[in-house]
Order: structure tokens, then C-alpha cells, then sequence
């Protein structure tokens, strides 16, 4: 401990800050150290699993419109080849033909 004089003369006894960090408060403080030490590290951690989050939830949504704009793409297809017109070219080369007639009925069981 060091002894400073005020403007009086008088003795004012100034405590040394070495001493003050090797006193026993800091040994009874260690626990709550440690629990803010824990404290950060789990903020830290929820930090990096909060972007990893969102990472992943911009890819699944990209991935969903790639998805979604092919299943359009698809659709229009599967309409477009569907019609009539479109059936009966499809079917020239096998050597199908669209009737002309209505089809006949062979026998009626309500006779």
C-alpha cells in the first residue's frame, strides 16, 4: 500500500491494483466467470446456427422455384401434346388414323 499526501499533509493510505487483482474476490468470482464465459460461447454458437439456418432456408427456396418452373414447363407440355390435333400426328407413323364415323356398338344388353 502506498501512502499519497493530500493538500493538508495528511496521510491518505492509495491501495496498490496489483493487489487488488490477486485478492479473494476475484477466487469467489470465478464461478460466475466461467458462467458468463459459457453465456457467450452459447450466444456465439446460436449466431453461426442462425446463418447456417438461413442458408439453408434460401437454397430449399430456390431449389422450390426451380421445381416449380419446371413442373409449369412440364404441364404445358403434357396439355400442349394432349390435344386432339397434336394425338393424331403423334399417332400418323404407327399407322393409326382418326375416325371419321362414330364407333359401332355390338351388342346392346339393355334389349
Amino acid at each position: 500500500m502506498r501512502i499519497q499526501k493530500n493538500k493538508n499533509g495528511t496521510a491518505i493510505p492509495r491501495k496498490d491494483w496489483r493487489k487488488i487483482i490477486y485478492q479473494k474476490w476475484i477466487v469467489k468470482n470465478v464461478p460466475f466467470f466461467l458462467f458468463l464465459s459459457m453465456l457467450t460461447i452459447i450466444y456465439i454458437a446460436n449466431g453461426h446456427y442462425a446463418d447456417k439456418a438461413m442458408r439453408k432456408i434460401n437454397t430449399t427456396t430456390k431449389r422450390i422455384k426451380e421445381l416449380e418452373y419446371e413442373y409449369k414447363t412440364v404441364k404445358r407440355e403434357v396439355i400442349f401434346r394432349s390435344k386432339e390435333s397434336e394425338l393424331v400426328k403423334a399417332v400418323e407413323p404407327l399407322g393409326l388414323k382418326e375416325l371419321l364415323s362414330p364407333p359401332i356398338i355390338i351388342g346392346d344388353s339393355t334389349e
